[in-house]
């Protein structure tokens, strides 16, 4: 009897052993679901390829294939994919690239449906990302609008543009150093900024060789990674003459000259009005003499003995005028000198002024023609030290008319013989 109830025992524990898991599975078996939504299971949202690379893809589905259509919108030229299977494959050949009709780093977002061929409703829409890049990379460089050596003279100004030829990294900044303090009036900070420059007067020295001198730039243009390109230009400045400067000095050197032939024209004019009056006074004293030995002639011809006793000494009366004559007026040349040397320094200046006249603001000339004014009015100073310069309230009008004046020119006109 406990035999027969220990193996009832057994077979209960064993049937219930065994059932147990039979239970936990069903529970798991309940809780399952099958998948009846269409989905793409291994779909990637993006895709990346580099040029001359290729795409092979497989893309599934929870479903059957054979009964579903696989198809794409807005593919790029290359791109394909299989219809029936849903195999996605490309191929990045560079000639896509070098025509344009594919571009660098541009996301082109692609479309893609598959759908039942029995059930219209049965579809999804869907999209990915496909970009490429490029593993070759191209250098950027600095591209000026000018050439390496430029000519250039004092006062000029320089101007050209700073281009790039963008590569795989565009240039962001720039910058530039020289061999001398040279300064853009116009910034230099990034591609396409123009490098203006206006030569400064005096900046070839005398020392310099053959007069000119050679200025050195580099224009150095880096990336975002800091690798650098640099534009070397050379500019040959010659030395120039600095018209603004020498038009001043040579109207103030005009306007002095000026001045000293009206200051000659005034002692002229009282050197010459001195002479007119001493001749005047030289002349009475000739008169009066004249006339006394004429009328000492006359009476010596007379009948009355008082008479031609007076006749006798209105001779020795004229006679003795003439050394009174000569104290009270005496014949100096040397005023009469004066004034022929002064009257011949303002011809000589008035004709320097006019044929050293500025045709223009940048008259080729003007060094020469300032020199030589230069030099006459200094030498023309020497000449005349010890004449005093008069200083009188007549007008310059005035002091021209009697210069000019007929008789006056005739007094110290040539004579010929």
């Amino acid at each position: 009897m406990i035999k027969n109830i220990a193996g009832l025992l057994l077979v209960l524990l064993v049937s219930i052993a065994t059932a147990y898991p039979q239970i936990k599975n069903d529970s798991s078996l309940s809780a399952y679901h099958p998948d009846s939504a269409l989905r793409i299971k291994n779909l990637n949202p993006y895709f990346t390829l580099h040029v001359d690379s290729s795409l092979k893809y497989q893309l599934d589905i929870n479903k059957q294939p054979d009964q579903y259509y696989w198809f794409l919108k807005n593919s790029p030229v290359g791109l394909r994919i299989n219809k029936d299977n849903g195999l996605l494959t490309f191929k990045a050949e560079k000639s896509y690239f070098l025509s344009g009709r594919l571009k660098y780093d541009v996301e082109y977002k692609v479309a893609l449906s598959v759908q039942n061929l029995n059930d219209p409703g049965d579809r999804v829409d869907t999209s990915f990302t496909l970009l490429f890049y490029n593993t070759e990379i191209l250098p950027s460089k600095i591209k000026p609008t000018v050439t390496t050596k430029l000519y250039a003279d004092e006062g000029d100004t320089i101007s050209f543009k700073l281009q790039c030829d963008n590569g795989s990294f565009p240039i962001e900044e720039m910058t530039y150093i020289s061999n001398y303090p040279v300064k853009s009036l116009t910034p230099v900070t990034k591609c396409n900024d123009d490098f203006t420059w206006c030569v400064p007067f005096d900046f070839v020295k005398d020392t310099d060789r053959d007069k000119q001198r050679m200025v050195e730039l580099y224009f150095i243009a880096t990336n975002k990674f800091k690798n650098r390109d640099t534009a070397a230009i050379q500019i040959i400045v010659k030395k120039n003459i600095n018209y603004p400067q020498q038009v001043i000095e040579f109207e103030k050197l005009r306007a002095e000259i000026e001045k000293y032939v009206v200051q000659l024209k005034s002692s002229f004019r009282l050197v010459d009005k001195k002479i007119k009056k001493v001749k005047t006074t030289r002349t009475a004293f000739d008169l009066v003499s004249a006339s006394t030995a004429l009328s000492g002639t006359v009476f010596s011809s007379l009948p009355g003995e008082g008479q031609q006793t007076t006749g006798k000494i209105l001779p020795s009366v004229g006679v003795a005028l003439v050394p009174v004559k000569e104290a009270t007026a005496p014949n100096n040349n040397y005023d009469q000198n004066t004034a022929t040397l002064i009257r011949s320094t303002i011809k000589r200046l008035e004709y320097l002024l006019s044929d050293n006249t500025l045709i223009n603001e940048r008259d080729p000339d003007i060094l020469n023609k300032s020199r030589k004014l230069k030099e006459e009015l200094k030498q023309s100073q020497i000449q005349l030290i010890d004449i005093p310069i008069a200083d009188d309230n007549t007008s310059d009008k005035e002091l021209d008319d009697y210069f000019n004046n007929p008789e006056v020119n005739k007094k110290y006109r040539v004579k010929r013989k």
